[in-house]
């Protein structure tokens, strides 16, 4: 099996046709996996980076899901004395249903059913930021979105996703296939690592967007996180 390039094939998904029933536990394990693997704890480190101090902070995740990196973003902030304005965005009306429903997100959270590119804001979000979105995506691709990112925000932009490696793609393989309850997850799981970076894609990545200085961190279990700020 090659590690040295992105694998090109998609998660399933990517696909148009899955039933809600199915999408709602894989978001359910998502992010049990986020929680107990430290993705969570990644993308409160990029919020604290960026957010610097700051009393109030507007923030937009791309490609939301159900909403939990939103979620452990507004936890963090209660319990630090920080106001949150959130804004998801994603593409999938099912994903966006859900995450209305979410109890630990704030009644003024905001929830948009678009493909990113196409949203207009009013008032360009201080932070965007995604989390396990960028795999899903072209090296190509990918240059036009960190400059979507860059353009649209007000103070910077992170990115938290997968390294490509083959520990980690045996490791998600072993753990979903033992604990696992959804399909999408037993499958998609290890296809993200093997559609995940090394440091040297995202590095080139940046410079084909025109994005310097980037600050690029490699973090447990297996993910990096790269951060933008303006100015």
């Amino acid at each position: 099996m090659n590690f040295e390039a992105r694998y090109p094939g998609k998660e399933l998904l990517d696909q148009d046709d899955i039933p809600f029933g199915d999408i709602e536990l894989n978001m359910k394990e998502l992010n049990t996996i986020n929680t107990y693997l430290g993705g969570h704890s990644i993308t409160i480190e990029g919020f604290k980076a960026l957010a610097a101090g700051r009393k109030f902070i507007s923030v937009c995740e791309i490609g939301c899901g159900g909403g939990d990196n939103l979620a452990a973003i507004y936890s963090f902030a209660k319990k630090n004395g920080v106001q949150v304005r959130l804004t998801g965005i994603d593409l999938k009306e099912s994903c966006i249903s859900y995450a209305r429903k979410r109890k630990s997100l704030p009644a003024d959270t905001i929830f948009i059913t678009s493909d990113y590119r196409a949203v207009a804001f009013n008032e360009n979000p201080d932070i965007i930021f995604s989390s396990l979105f960028c795999h899903h995506f072209t090296n190509r691709e990918l240059a036009d979105q960190f400059a979507w990112m860059k353009q649209q925000s007000a103070v910077g932009f992170f990115v938290n996703d997968l390294q490509r490696n083959i520990l980690a793609y045996y490791s998600i393989k072993i753990i979903t296939s033992l604990f696992s309850s959804s399909y999408l997850v037993k499958h998609d799981a290890p296809v993200s690592v093997r559609r995940g970076f090394h440091r040297n894609e995202l590095n080139m990545i940046c410079r084909e967007a025109k994005i310097t200085p980037v600050k690029l961190l490699w973090r447990w279990a297996f993910r990096f996180l790269l951060m933008y700020k303006h100015g």
